[in-house]
């Protein structure tokens, strides 16, 4: 089984070029982490399912993200729901091997001062009862499994049974997976729209033509939204670009996945080190930040240190004001204008997180970066994402806003939707990612920060 094993980009050649079926039972938009689980299990029950991406398989977030499957720090709602997407990170690791790069190595907080620690001990103890294998640690525990580090901590919060993954390997392996079931997918295929009578969908219509099904999944990432605001349906999501890099190979001084207030660290399968500002995010002030500016400001003001905010969204991007938010079937659509959303990394932060990384481990001092990016990820006022039957469209069903959680939790979401899908009751309780929280007058609960 052959992987793509740069970042991915829209010079990365297409891999999915299958004839696009006249009917199929259920069409899923957008070919990231949640979309090819999907298909996936779909796949595996038998379903005719059609996965039409605009890109490239995992070309956005799901490619471009920490790679870091966790269970800590989760909001309570979502912490059962990860523990079993992390059963089936292990059952997909030993059916497809190498290809996910996955491997439990545990994922550690450090806290810098008392204030931060019983934040950890807060999420901790309300996590005790799920029976996860989380352990607090002492500034002399973080030393133990960190022996080399210059930098002493407050204190720290593990979770051995944690795993890391290769994102832009582990999605378009499991993409294969699917197709080897029965999916079939299309890349460079973007939906325009949907087709409905009577408010049941009966049609997708796509750049290359229409496609007859009775169902739909959105789970388009940063472009949901906008897909939905053509069809007149709001949701409040907002983007922010985060910057990522990758280390050539080296010392290994943790092998697990590590961040504290500054930075975040992931050891790679190639020897090197994924790296990220902690304290750094972007959010570009566009058409979709004055529309929703109400219902993010409680988590703006939670994280406001950490966010940097720029006036003027990027052409190509969803909420440029120059970007169509409305278009026919016969139109060519936003989606086919920017294929992969490709943001500018931030100025500065490739020399500021080698700074970072040597303050904490002088032997490092030799490290390069070898490649930086950035990739935008769908936010919800909650940082929950919405996962649930879209009012007033029989059929249509949306998954976004995974607020940078998305690539851990996603065999499991996908999971629970293929079983949606089909009529099936979910085993977890969904009400935290309905729909209507942000319209029916429930208090928002904003998510763990940790």
């Amino acid at each position: 089984m052959s992987v793509q094993p740069y970042r991915i980009t829209i010079n990365t050649p297409i891999t999915h070029q299958a004839i696009l079926p006249s009917e199929v039972d259920i069409v899923i938009i957008g070919g990231g982490v949640i979309g090819v689980s999907t298909a996936w299990f779909l796949a595996q029950s038998g379903l005719q399912v059609l996965l039409c991406e605009k890109g490239r398989i995992a070309g956005e977030q799901s490619s471009r993200n920490w790679g870091w499957v966790r269970q800590q720090g989760r909001d309570l709602a979502e912490l059962p729901i990860m523990m079993e997407s992390m059963k089936i990170w292990q059952q997909w690791s030993n059916t497809y091997g190498d290809g996910l790069g996955f491997s439990q190595q545990g994922i550690m907080y450090q806290a810098e001062n008392a204030a931060e620690m019983a934040e950890f001990e807060q999420w901790y103890n309300n996590a005790k009862a799920y029976g996860i294998d989380t352990v607090l640690l002492s500034t002399k525990g973080i030393s133990e499994h960190m022996p080399s580090a210059a930098k002493k901590w407050h204190g720290g919060m593990l979770t051995p049974s944690d795993a890391r993954a290769e994102p832009w390997q582990a999605i378009p392996t499991m993409a294969y997976a699917a197709v080897e079931s029965g999916a079939e997918i299309i890349e460079n295929c973007a939906v325009r729209g949907l087709e409905h009578s009577n408010s049941q969908i009966t049609a997708v219509h796509t750049e290359q033509g229409t496609v007859k099904c009775s169902q739909v999944l959105l789970c388009g990432g940063a472009w949901s939204s906008l897909f939905l605001q053509n069809m007149g349906i709001k949701i409040p999501q907002l983007t922010v670009r985060s910057t990522v890099a990758q280390t050539t190979p080296c010392t290994d001084v943790y092998t697990g996945n590590a961040v504290d207030a500054e930075l975040a660290i992931r050891r790679r399968q190639d020897g090197g080190y994924t790296l990220s500002l902690s304290d750094r995010q972007t959010h570009y002030i566009g058409t979709d930040s004055w529309r929703h500016c109400f219902k993010f400001l409680p988590v703006l003001t939670s994280s406001w240190k950490h966010m940097q905010l720029k006036i003027g969204t990027p052409k190509g991007f969803p909420s440029n004001i120059s970007t169509a938010k409305s278009w026919s079937a016969a139109d060519i659509s936003p989606f086919e204008i920017t294929r992969i959303l490709e943001p500018t990394p931030e100025e500065g932060a490739k020399e500021t997180m080698l700074q970072r990384l040597v303050e904490r481990f002088p032997e490092l001092a030799e490290v390069k970066i070898n490649d930086i990016w950035a990739g935008m990820i769908d936010a919800t006022p909650d940082a929950v994402p919405i996962v649930d039957k879209v009012p007033n469209y029989n059929g249509l069903w949306l998954a976004t806003g995974f607020s940078g959680h998305g690539f851990g939790i996603g065999p499991a979401m996908g999971r629970i939707l293929a079983d949606q899908l089909q009529h099936k009751n979910p085993i977890h309780d969904m009400q935290r990612f309905r729909f209507s929280r942000f319209s029916d007058g429930s208090k928002l609960i904003i998510g763990p920060k940790i």
